[in-house]
């Protein structure tokens, strides 16, 4: 069916696609250039309604040093095109790569974001940036909107997995 909402992985015939819903989020979200969404294609999932790329999400493991079992999954680049939000989508989305994840037997899921409502009602919680040092010396430190990963708009959440 054409109006149907399918939720896959991603395969590299959508690269330029998650790079433009990526791009028209530039003060919600870390840019990517393409070539970073190549390499971590294996990573990214994304709905589609017929060929209409809709939705992505990524997710990046974040080991705990001396803790392999303690690692944290972030999950990355959650973007819903403007026309789709409001319909579910999002939530079907990160369900899916909650379920996905899930077999890595992670410690939590964590997530950076402007929309604490939405993955509030998905089970995270907020919590406070320095619960996830590990996060902020992978990624924070070189973010190139803030001076202070600390003093960062974004809310820090998460959703236990262990």
């Amino acid at each position: 069916m054409e109006d149907e909402i399918v939720i896959r992985r991603a395969t590299l015939s959508d690269v330029l696609l998650i790079h433009r819903l990526i791009q028209s989020y530039p003060h919600e979200l870390i840019l990517r250039p393409v070539n970073n969404i190549v390499e971590n294609i294996d990573r990214f999932t994304v709905a589609l309604r017929g060929r209409e790329l809709i939705a992505c999400a990524c997710w990046q493991i974040l080991p705990e040093i001396g803790c392999p079992e303690g690692a944290t999954v972030e999950l990355q680049s959650v973007a819903v095109s403007k026309a789709y939000r409001g319909q579910g989508i999002g939530s079907r989305l990160i369900k899916f790569v909650l379920q996905r994840i899930s077999g890595f037997k992670p410690a939590q899921a964590i997530v950076l974001t402007f929309e604490p409502d939405f993955f509030g009602h998905l089970g995270f919680k907020q919590i406070e940036k320095t619960q996830i040092i590990h996060k902020i010396y992978r990624g924070c430190i070189y973010c190139t909107k803030h001076t202070n990963p600390f003093t960062c708009p974004e809310i820090a959440m998460a959703l236990p997995m262990a």
